[in-house]
């Protein structure tokens, strides 16, 4: 799905480690969310109390997954699955366009 139609989307950002990650929420009619956003070059740590889907737009980047002993590369067309309560690290190569998802 390229675009998202019939959606509101908050306007104040979600911004992460001194800017080099922002995403925006966009709030679905039958009460799901997703976050649109932008990661810079860098390595980063995250933790998620829902599940999530986060589908790589464009870019480039490594990711440990909980419970993995090796990192995975993603790139634009990949996505990638977390589970809920956990934490995951990613080590982004080049700047990353994304769409995550959560899942209740």
């Amino acid at each position: 799905m390229s675009q998202f139609a019939n959606v509101t989307v908050v306007k104040k950002a979600n911004i992460y480690f001194d800017g080099k990650v922002s995403s925006r929420t966009v709030l679905f009619a039958d009460g799901s969310k997703k976050t649109l956003g932008l990661m810079l070059p860098g390595e980063y740590e995250f933790g998620t109390a829902e599940k999530e889907i986060m589908e790589i737009l464009a870019g480039d980047l490594e990711v440990l997954l909980p419970g993995a002993t090796g990192w995975q590369v993603f790139k634009g067309g990949d996505s990638f699955e977390v589970p809920a309560n956990a934490k995951f690290s990613l080590r982004v190569r080049a700047c990353t366009d994304y769409c995550c998802s959560y899942l209740k």
